[in-house]
């Protein structure tokens, strides 16, 4: 126990930040600074947008922007990752939070984080890389289609109908519009919308959203139109760190959407460090210590009022793209969002839900590549179901759903792909075939002894398919199993292989293998295989002495005259009916023995 407890401890302070972190902060603080001011300016209304569409108000997405945003930057494992409330968390929490209310959040946020620091503990973050790329896009895309859904009851100036399923809530909203048109909501969250795309193909380094975000106020307050519903109070200043609406009761129920939130923080927030090590040069990320830093961030989100947070993939390109260095860049920004919660809540307040819902509808058009959604479609049928099935259980289903079923078709679909591979080919022996023989004798000998190589794969995936072939073979006497060629064997693939050589051997036919690789004889060996190969020395390291121990068979069944005979008396070839199986193909290279 003492020793399990050391090496955590080691684990845990190897995942805190160090000197050389903090040294390269003093590199460059100017271009940090600068970067950092951008990407707060980028923030705030993506902040306030997400606080509202979770439930729980703008106040608590700029909570989770200055405190999450600032741990993640000091203890996660990118230099360059700025990380805050998103349009994926959201989604997540929306059911939560009208079912749990601020609660529910506080718990599921603190198991999430508890769950990022065990996965670091466990080096989980390497497993990243395993996660498909048609998975990633379709979740995106499905994400995208959310957080426009989401945006529709305020974008249109109605009340949010009752409801968890966005599909069905965005339908009532815009049947309520119908009803009751809100002209000036429209044009507040359609003026926004458009400024922000159209801004972005002009000028793609200025900041749009804020100044979009500015004008929509000011012409509000300044004509003072109807049916632009301003965010309301903000407090000043973040609450106090409470446990007071900590259910302890909850925790079971929440398990499940903890577990969502942890893995949607931690898909998530790698793969933002992933783009930004791509965006530079030199720079690369720990993902062990991000999720450790992630884990922080969301034990300490919810005790400010906030919501659960992860890495931003726009808001780290946009400080990237500005010159960020250092994670002092990304710290700025949480500084600069502390400061507009103390001293600027009340003009915060006056911003039009409208305007805010314009800003997140433009972010989830931006979100969508129609470019790599394309080329994924292409690449292969397979690429595109995965995404397709990915998008439509993100929008239909849940988060969660969608990566388990994305995940799953994908491996399914993988797995068919390998199997595919796997072959069982009849081979041309004779090349292997030891001492000199005339064509008679070549011809007679091929009337009983088959030779076949087995390639690639032998697995629960494909192994029945090709191996149960080979049981099926007619009318010879000796069947050489060349195996030298397998890849990968498993249980399902060594039993079914057992089986096979079971019924070639009822039926009166002689099995001998050669070039068992030594990886694959504990999988042979635990299932029986290995010894019912090893019968009557049935296995050979090489194919010319199978070959060699296969005519000794033949001429001791008294098929063949023994070899010292035969220069005198050659045996006429005898027919046999035509033998199942595939065409002989060309004899490998002679190296090729085993």
């Amino acid at each position: 126990m003492n020793r399990l407890l050391l090496r955590v401890a080691r684990r845990g302070g190897a995942l805190l930040p160090t000197r050389a972190d903090f040294a390269v902060m003093a590199r460059a603080p100017r271009r940090d600074l600068l970067a950092g001011l951008t990407v707060a300016i980028v923030a705030l209304p993506l902040a306030l947008g997400f606080g509202v569409s979770s439930g729980l108000g703008a106040q608590a997405g700029l909570a989770t922007a200055v405190v999450a945003g600032g741990l993640a930057a000091l203890l996660g494992g990118s230099n360059l990752q700025v990380s805050g409330p998103t349009g994926a968390m959201t989604v997540v929490l929306v059911p939560i939070v009208a079912r749990y209310g601020p609660g529910g959040v506080l718990t599921v946020g603190l198991m999430a984080g508890v769950l990022l620091i065990a996965l670091a503990l466990l080096r989980a973050g390497r497993y990243m890389a395993y996660v498909p790329a048609p998975v990633v896009e379709g979740f995106t895309l499905g994400i995208a289609c959310v957080i426009g859904l989401q945006q529709v009851p305020n974008a249109l100036g109605v009340a949010k109908p009752e409801g968890e399923k966005v599909l069905a809530v965005a339908w009532r909203s815009v049947t309520a519009f119908v009803d009751a048109p809100n002209w000036t909501a429209l044009g507040l969250s359609g003026g926004v919308a458009v400024v922000m795309l159209a801004g972005a193909r002009w000028r793609p380094t200025v900041p749009f959203s804020i100044v979009a975000v500015i004008a929509a106020t000011l012409v509000a307050q300044v004509l003072h139109l109807d049916g632009a519903a301003p965010i309301g109070a903000l407090p000043a200043g973040l609450p106090t760190p409470s446990l007071a609406f900590l259910d302890v009761s909850t925790l079971g129920s929440l398990l499940a959407p903890a577990v969502a939130v942890a893995a949607l923080a931690a898909l998530e927030s790698l793969l933002s460090a992933t783009v930004a090590d791509g965006m530079t040069v030199g720079q690369k990320h720990d993902p062990d210590r991000e999720l450790f830093g992630q884990g922080v961030a969301n034990l300490a989100a919810p005790l400010f009022g906030g919501v659960p947070a992860t890495a931003a993939i726009a808001r780290t390109a946009v400080n990237v793209r500005t010159g960020a260095t250092s994670r002092l860049a990304a710290l700025t920004h949480a500084l600069v969002l502390a400061v507009v919660v103390f001293a600027a809540a009340p003009l915060v307040a006056r911003i039009p839900l409208a305007a805010l819902a314009g800003v997140l509808l433009a972010t989830a058009i931006r979100m969508v590549e129609v470019g790599s959604l394309k080329a994924m479609a292409r690449a292969t049928r397979s690429d595109g179901l995965v995404l397709v099935l990915t998008a439509a259980a993100t929008l239909v289903l849940d988060l969660v759903y969608a990566v388990v079923i994305g995940l799953a078709v994908a491996g399914a679909l993988a797995l068919r792909a390998v199997a595919r591979q796997a072959r069982l080919d009849q081979v041309d022996f004779r090349a292997d075939l030891p001492g000199e023989h005339s064509d008679e004798e070549h011809a007679l000998l091929a009337e009983h002894i088959v030779a076949y190589r087995i390639d690639g794969p032998v697995f629960f995936a494909g192994a029945h398919r090709f191996l149960l072939e080979l049981a099926e073979v007619a009318d010879v006497r000796v069947v050489i199993l060349r195996m030298s060629h397998i890849t990968t064997i498993d249980a399902t693939g060594a039993l079914v292989l057992k089986d096979a050589v079971h019924q070639l051997r009822r039926r009166g036919i002689a099995v001998l293998a050669s070039g068992i690789r030594p990886g694959h004889r504990q999988v042979l060996a635990s299932v029986g295989a290995l010894e019912l190969l090893h019968a009557d020395g049935a296995e050979h390291s090489t194919t010319p002495e199978a070959i060699a121990a296969a005519r000794t068979l033949l001429e001791r069944d008294g098929l063949l005259l023994p070899a010292r005979h035969s220069a005198r008396h050659r045996a006429r070839p005898v027919h046999h009916p035509h033998r199942s199986g595939k065409a002989a193909a060309p004899a490998g290279p002679a190296a090729d023995r085993s």
